[in-house]
């Protein structure tokens, strides 16, 4: 039902910085685990800590009541133009839950249909089919999430931004209300940038 709203790489990142990527820069405003299983930090990749904020983001983000009316939907987060990231989500995922509900990856090519899904990562490499994709994905109040340097102005949500040698975020509170999304002031908290609502 449409809503009307408006390769992977291992980096020479150390134990230090790797884990602040994915706990500290979270700690004291948001009491995230970070979902690595048996992982050791050592080998953690980037992909690997992007991939534990994609799971993570879902429970400060809330979606149209029609969107997930049915308990017995699962919550479909999709991957485009990134097959490590999806991997690593797949493996976090497993028997998990989000909002109650079972977690599905999708992995997603450009002009599919994107009804259904909750959440969509947009790689570096789709960056170019982002002005059709955050067009399409407000459609279905779609939480879209990029790495791209602009995704913010070409209507992407969420936008991670490595700093510091560490994995950031940046948001877009314009593009979260066109696609009928809330975002916890949690989350908001923690991001290093907030584009404000248009006036």
């Amino acid at each position: 039902m449409k809503r009307r709203a408006g390769s992977g790489r291992q980096t020479g990142w150390s134990r230090t910085t790797l884990s602040f990527g994915i706990t500290v820069c979270f700690a004291a405003t948001l009491t995230w685990a970070a979902p690595v299983g048996s992982q050791s930090v050592d080998s953690a990749s980037e992909q690997s800590i992007k991939a534990a904020y994609l799971y993570k983001f879902t429970d400060y983000v809330e979606w149209p009541s029609d969107v997930l009316d049915d308990p017995a939907v699962p919550l479909t987060i999709g991957v485009l133009a990134d097959d490590v990231l999806a991997r690593e989500l797949e493996t976090m995922t497993r028997g998990r839950v989000a909002h109650g509900r079972s977690i599905v990856v999708r992995r997603v090519a450009p002009r599919d249909p994107l009804e259904g899904m909750h959440v969509l990562f947009v790689g570096s490499a789709g960056t170019a089919d982002l002005p059709y994709l955050t067009t399409a994905a407000r459609q279905y109040a779609i939480l879209v999430v990029t790495e791209s340097g602009n995704a913010l102005e070409l209507g992407s949500v969420i936008n991670f931004r490595p700093m510091d040698q560490r994995i950031r975020f940046e948001v877009s509170l314009d593009s979260a209300d066109r696609s009928g999304l809330k975002l916890s002031a949690r989350l908001l908290a923690v991001a290093v940038h907030v584009e404000p609502r248009q006036q």
